[in-house]
């Protein structure tokens, strides 16, 4: 039978003491015995456990389990035509919080487990996606598995290497994927995406609300920075005659901090510096720093890149050091659906919620799979807005109430 709608549907609870136990468990996989931060990168064998175990749930909750070609992990469940999918990641940025990309996987588990457990048959098929690596802390490129869902992932991006010169495309091979063609990837048959996540900031918070609907999903734009000078020794070389790239570098980086400052909305942080060659007595010849620069307008991000070059090579120029630059990643900005904001809108309202609606400054994968597919987000709550941090809390009565509105989301979805 397909799903009956009535407002007795809204009676349907989650089992919230699952729910946590799962997070708990996932959470315990890449665990820091000593800081309780997370470290669950892509294609090594913490993932490897996290998959396993996710597995498993999915097939717990009725759901036949299937990994695509670049490794996102797929359960579905019901025989309909037409998809309904809910996603999220299951990897973490260093030293990160247990909820950041989990939760979204985890609480889309239990929506269909709930389902399953009422004997119902959707009119459409129910799909979950535990995106490959989202963060792109190994390779500092991201969101691969929904840029290759949404037909965007290239040949040449997997050409990426990390730390030890391995490539994306060889870390797929050594997990048994055959990536190409990528084509065979992507998908033309979702009719509506949703993800649950923890809003990564303090809008929900300041404004004493548990959950909100995200209207549009700012996109990260990241560069990489290299600056040039001299290594010469540090007791022998005066300060005027010297081409020290890390007080250039230091220079730019507090130049790019002044120009965001003048800004309403976008934002841009360096995350990531390597000086060489990091000798006490030896000035820095080279140093290589990231920049993240986000907005939810397309040209806006490309004006401040543009800007921001323009400021730093004139302080390489003074300073008489080469400055080189390359990006990384560039992902654009989407918007969610009106028709599924409004579902979700009306699934807190009739839990008596009030509605609220806010912007996402961090990027999700959501954002690529606006290219193929309509989209929608919930948002929980965040204790102090702390993401990427073991300190990062969403409360258990937040969760549950969130993942109640998503099952009530899903269901009228479905059908």
């Amino acid at each position: 039978m397909s799903f009956p709608i009535s407002n007795e549907r809204v009676n349907i609870m989650i089992n919230g003491s699952r729910l946590l136990k799962h997070l708990h468990d996932l959470s315990q996989i890449g665990r820091n015995e000593v800081t309780g931060g997370i470290n669950r990168f892509s294609f090594t064998p913490e993932e490897k456990q996290a998959i396993e175990l996710i597995t498993m749930y999915m097939e717990k909750a009725g759901m036949t389990v299937t990994v695509d070609a670049v490794g996102n992990i797929i359960g579905t469940y019901g025989e309909g035509r037409e998809t309904i999918m809910l996603g999220s990641h299951i990897d973490t940025v260093p030293e990160g919080g247990k909820y950041d990309g989990a939760l979204g996987v985890l609480a889309a588990i239990e929506v269909v487990q709930t389902i399953h457990e009422q004997q119902l048959s959707p009119a459409k098929k129910i799909e979950i996606v535990a995106f490959k690596d989202e963060e792109g802390t190994r390779f500092r490129f991201g969101l691969i598995g929904s840029r290759a869902m949404a037909g965007l992932l290239t040949q040449e991006q997997l050409l990426q290497t990390d730390a030890s010169g391995i490539s994306i495309e060889e870390a797929m091979k050594q997990f048994q994927l055959s990536p190409f063609p990528l084509e065979k990837v992507k998908r033309n048959d979702i009719q509506a995406y949703l993800e649950m996540h923890i809003e990564q900031g303090k809008v929900l918070e300041n404004e004493g609300l548990p959950v909100g609907v995200v209207t549009g999903i700012a996109a990260p734009l990241w560069l990489e920075v290299t600056v040039t000078g001299v290594s010469e020794h540090a007791g022998a070389t005066p300060m005027l005659i010297r081409q020290d790239a890390l007080t250039a570098a230091s220079e730019m980086i507090l130049a790019i901090e002044h120009l965001l400052n003048d800004t309403t909305d976008s934002v841009a942080t360096v995350g990531k510096l390597n000086v060489e060659p990091n000798g006490i007595n030896v000035i820095p010849g080279k140093v290589t720093f990231t920049v993240d620069i986000r907005d939810i307008d397309e040209q806006k991000i490309s004006n401040l890149e543009n800007t921001i070059f323009k400021k730093i090579q004139k302080i390489a120029e003074r300073r008489n050091v080469t400055l080189t630059s390359k990006v990384l990643q560039r992902v654009k900005p989407a918007k969610t659906d009106p028709m599924i904001q409004q579902q979700l809108i009306n699934s807190i309202e009739k839990h008596g919620v009030q509605s609220y609606s806010l912007i996402s400054g961090a990027g999700h994968d959501a954002m690529n799979i606006a290219a193929v597919a309509p989209i929608g987000m919930l948002f929980v709550r965040s204790k102090d807005g702390i993401s990427h941090n073991p300190l990062e809390f969403s409360t258990d009565e937040d969760i549950i109430l969130a993942t109640n509105i998503l099952y009530d989301s899903v269901v009228e979805l479905a059908n």
